[in-house]
């Protein structure tokens, strides 16, 4: 009896043989429910046109960060104010504040390469939207880069909310620089 000659084999070639196996039952049942789950898939979202297609999600998606990015904008010396009150906030501004400015003005604003941001004096003006422009658009000639694109418009606040907390506290450190901010 020659070796295809055997049951279940049923082609030989350089001595291997080739056999009729079943699939094991576990991988059946995860190419079917694979199967089933993508037809019911392809039906609900374009077949039907029961379920949103990718472009109204995107549009979706597209309003809400835009209507989140317009009304997250401040819009007065209130709203950062405010901002300076809550701790979370203040908080998430220092954590930013020592990542991304303390080389310049130092771990408690005391300034170093930048002015001291715990006296009264202000090159740039010292009220909320003043501080609020000068970090999200920065100093270019004066090396200091715009923020607002690199951090987002959210983080911007907390590090200005985190600066007002900063202001009057007199951190000995570099001597006083502008006009001073009543």
């Amino acid at each position: 009896m020659s070796s295809s000659d055997k049951p279940g084999v049923l082609h030989v070639y350089d001595g291997i043989e080739e056999m009729d196996n079943h699939l094991p039952n576990w991988w059946l049942f995860l190419l079917w429910t694979t199967l089933v789950f993508g037809f019911g898939y392809w039906f609900y979202y374009h077949a039907s046109g029961m379920g949103a297609g990718s472009l109204e999600v995107y549009k979706a998606e597209a309003q809400e960060a835009a209507r989140k990015a317009a009304s997250g904008k401040p819009t007065s010396d209130e709203t950062l104010l405010a901002l300076m009150q809550d701790p979370l906030v203040v908080d998430q501004g220092k954590t930013q504040f020592i990542q991304q400015c303390a080389a310049c003005h130092g771990q408690k604003g005391e300034g170093l390469i930048g002015p001291n941001l715990t006296d009264r004096f202000w090159l740039h003006g010292g009220k909320p939207m003043d501080l609020h422009k000068t970090v999200s658009e920065g100093v270019v000639v004066k090396g200091m880069p715009a923020w607002e694109r690199t951090l987002g418009a959210e983080r911007v606040r907390s590090i200005v909310a985190y600066v007002l907390t900063l202001k009057d506290t007199n951190v000995p450190g570099k001597a006083p620089q502008g006009e001073p901010e009543q």
